[in-house]
């Protein structure tokens, strides 16, 4: 869900159900590292409730697509850590004793 000004798509914020801080701080981190993000945070407005609101405000893009890319350049970033687990096993599998010397 999204809460932002209708004359000002480059600040919004965004409310995640059923999410905690494990995909928030990943979400921030990719938001972070986004030249068009000026603020990027966080909150979990309280324990028991299982929603996270992360508030995104841009040079001048659309809050929205801006959070969109992040997501998608995070997706990138988990594929590329599983592939390289992946394949890190795999060699395990295929020569474990080569592993232990290292």
């Amino acid at each position: 869900m999204e809460h932002g000004s209708v004359r000002d798509p480059s600040s919004a914020t965004f409310c995640f159900v059923d999410e905690d801080h494990t995909l928030a701080n990943s979400v921030r981190f990719a938001l972070n590292q986004d030249p068009r993000v000026s603020f990027c945070g966080y909150s979990i407005p309280h324990p028991s409730d299982a929603k996270v609101n992360i508030r995104v405000q841009t040079t001048g893009d659309p809050a929205r697509e801006v959070l969109k890319d992040a997501c998608q350049n995070l997706m990138v970033m988990c594929q590329h850590v599983r592939s390289t687990l992946d394949k890190a096993v795999e060699d395990y599998k295929r020569n474990p004793t080569d592993m232990d010397t290292k």
